[in-house]
């Protein structure tokens, strides 16, 4: 890969285009940790708002279809049976569970989580909602000066991406012990030789192909932004704890008007 940063005395304002890439890059880069890190946070938050008010959505389900049952066994009206059949249709297993939930199975059966969501059974605490300030910025530091795009040739750069692939891992873990020692590792890792000089033409080439990643990367943002989850995280970005709380007391208020509807109804029909 050409070195904007080489010798480019050949052609005129060429040096002034070679900076305007390098930021370009670092910008790039700075982009890319900020939709990793939100990426990171969704996928946090939306594993923690299913293990703390899955089962209360569950017993909400359940709630609903016992409600339309115990109304359609008073009135016989064949709307109220319908909708009984249709609320009873939302709490009961899927056919086939265990194939649609391949992907969750090894030699011993079910993943303690796919486990516990299936059977109700509680499981290990969950993960925080988002890594530490520690891990953050060992990632960012890592990801500057380890990111694929600054590579020399294509072997420098298959070996970035592999690293890259370790520290997302470490991240996506909130594993700041691991993110020290990658750091370790990339530091005593082989010294970037000099690099070619490159061409105006194969600058631009490089601000147009840096242009594209920027606008893959935005529709990627867009996306998590949107996101049910997404949308939740920046309701409270610096309290998400705090916002599950808040749904969780509404849950529970829910439940136990739902609860008490039941018993009125059994109730009276008793």
């Amino acid at each position: 890969m050409t070195n904007p940063e080489a010798d480019i005395s050949e052609e005129p304002g060429t040096e002034r285009l070679a900076a305007a890439v390098r930021a370009a890059e670092q910008a790039l880069i700075e982009f890319e940790i900020a939709v990793e890190t939100f990426r990171v946070e969704v996928e946090n938050f939306s594993r923690l708002h299913h293990q703390r008010l899955g089962p209360m959505y569950a017993r909400l389900d359940e709630l609903e279809a016992r409600i339309a049952e115990a109304v359609a066994a008073r009135t016989g009206d064949a709307e109220d049976l319908r909708r009984a059949r249709e609320a009873r249709a939302l709490v009961q297993p899927l056919p086939g569970v265990e194939e649609l939930f391949g992907g969750w199975m090894d030699d011993q059966g079910l993943s303690p989580e796919a486990s516990a969501m299936l059977t109700e059974r509680p499981v290990s605490p969950p993960k925080r909602v988002r890594p530490s300030e520690e891990a953050r910025r060992a990632y960012r530091d890592l990801v500057r000066k380890a990111h694929p795009d600054l590579a020399l040739d294509e072997a420098d750069r298959l070996r970035r991406e592999a690293f890259i692939v370790r520290v997302n891992a470490a991240y996506g873990d909130g594993n700041a012990a691991l993110l020290a020692e990658l750091a370790g590792e990339w530091a005593a890792g082989p010294v970037p030789g000099q690099r070619r000089a490159s061409r105006s033409e194969e600058l631009y080439a490089r601000l147009e192909w840096l242009a594209e990643r920027k606008e893959l990367l935005s529709a990627v943002a867009a996306e998590l932004e949107a996101s049910a989850i997404g949308a939740m995280i920046k309701m409270a970005p610096e309290d998400p704890d705090g916002l599950l709380a808040e749904i969780s007391d509404g849950l529970l208020a829910q439940i136990a008007e739902r609860e008490a509807h039941l018993a009125e109804l059994l109730g009276a029909g008793g």
